[in-house]
């Protein structure tokens, strides 16, 4: 590929993503049931649109052509996890706690330094990060002006404690 010149601008964001899923009940019940999205927008009984703070969508659900299906193998090319961003630790420590109460299996959680992260997978093995970025003026860089990302255990338990203030 030729080397470009053009840089995307600085406040651009990802605005949404569009899962296929098995069973669009069973993905709303762990969406909006477990993580507490709102659904915005349903198209009839194959798609839900849902989202935080009333946007348009920031999750779209379908079985338009995955009703019924199986998780895609692990070993094959697809979306590794999407990542939703928390705007604070003690609202990661919230979801945190819900999904130990609700007894929903944590597949990993990193202190990543410039953040950090629990993992799961969703009903249709999807995989899902949620995480809260630490203040920018916290992180680490390379002398190079690179950050300095690293994948190191969470403190579950400190990130618990933000419940306790």
């Amino acid at each position: 590929m030729k080397e470009q010149k053009y840089k995307v601008p600085d406040k651009t964001t990802i605005g949404h993503i569009h899962l296929k899923v098995a069973n669009l009940g069973r993905a709303l019940s762990f969406y909006c049931g477990l993580l507490g999205f709102e659904i915005t927008t349903r198209y009839g009984t194959q798609a839900v649109f849902i989202s935080a703070g009333g946007y348009h969508h920031h999750i779209g659900l379908n079985t338009w052509h995955s009703k019924d299906g199986k998780p895609a193998p692990s070993n094959s090319t697809g979306l590794y996890h999407t990542a939703i961003l928390y705007p604070t630790r003690r609202d990661l420590a919230e979801i945190v706690k819900r999904l130990i109460d609700n007894g929903y299996p944590i597949t990993g959680a990193s202190d990543h330094g410039v953040s950090e992260a629990v993992y799961l997978d969703d009903p249709d093995g999807n995989g899902v990060e949620l995480y809260c970025d630490r203040p920018r003026d916290q992180w680490a860089y390379s002398p190079d002006g690179s950050i300095e990302m690293v994948t190191l255990p969470l403190d579950v338990e400190g990130l618990l404690n933000e419940l306790k203030n």
